[in-house]
């Protein structure tokens, strides 16, 4: 009888998990991954905040990581506690390329958030352009696109008068809501879990976010893993003339 009803716990354990994965599918939307080949990507850049901890860069460093971003600022006030830190520990362990990304939101003054970031970036050399992160997750709902992209628009008038270029990183809703037809000069950073990421008769994407999933002993917790469009004589080339 005992031994029963440990089966029936477990059991009832189990389809509580699955349920519980089910749910958060459901509310965060379907989070997957697309396997890359090394031979057509052979570029592996990986994105960081304080979500993921303690990093050891110097492991990172020996598992051939190309580049990093690393989560700065959100909004007009936040400042990623992990910054400084992870700023300063991927430097001393030779990251070829340091990247730094801001959090838009989308109901907050676009030059305000700018100056957050620049004030975070101040006495730091960033390798790459400065990243947007341009996305509908956590931000309000009812806010018209017009007003979002004025807030934007505000932001990188800001930004570039100071210097920085710019990338946009989003999804393909945020793509077809925020970017396209409007910004389409400038690079994106597209967060795709199909192959290709924005589909055949669209190649027009400068790194490719294709895993919320990977993995790497430099921490404890799974990281996204990207890549760059093109071989790795081209990434040397772009990161040169995109960037000041």
């Amino acid at each position: 009888m005992k031994s029963k009803i440990i089966i029936l716990v477990i059991a009832l354990t189990l389809i509580a998990s699955v349920g519980i994965m089910l749910y958060l599918v459901k509310i965060r939307g379907v989070a997957h991954a697309v396997n890359v080949s090394r031979d057509e990507y052979p570029i592996l850049g990986v994105d960081l905040s304080s979500h993921n901890g303690d990093i050891d860069f110097n492991r990172l460093k020996a598992d051939s990581v190309d580049f990093v971003m690393l989560k700065a600022t959100e909004g007009t006030t936040f400042k990623d506690p992990k910054f400084n830190r992870n700023y300063t520990e991927a430097r001393k362990a030779g990251i070829s390329h340091i990247g730094a990304y801001h959090f838009f939101r989308f109901d907050t003054d676009g030059e305000m958030q700018a100056m957050n970031l620049i004030n975070s970036l101040r006495g730091k050399t960033i390798d790459l352009p400065v990243a947007i992160d341009l996305e509908e997750w956590t931000n309000p709902k009812h806010l018209d696109t017009d007003e979002v992209v004025t807030r934007l628009q505000a932001m990188i008038d800001y930004l570039e008068i100071n210097g920085l270029t710019i990338l946009f990183y989003t999804n393909k809703d945020g793509y077809q809501r925020f970017i396209r037809d409007r910004f389409d000069d400038y690079p994106l950073w597209i967060c795709s879990f199909t192959d290709p990421p924005l589909g055949d008769d669209n190649n027009d994407w400068a790194l490719w976010q294709y895993s919320h999933w990977g993995w790497t002993d430099a921490c404890d917790t799974e990281v996204d893993l990207n890549t760059f469009n093109g071989d790795r004589e081209q990434w040397l080339q772009w990161v040169k003339s995109s960037t000041f």
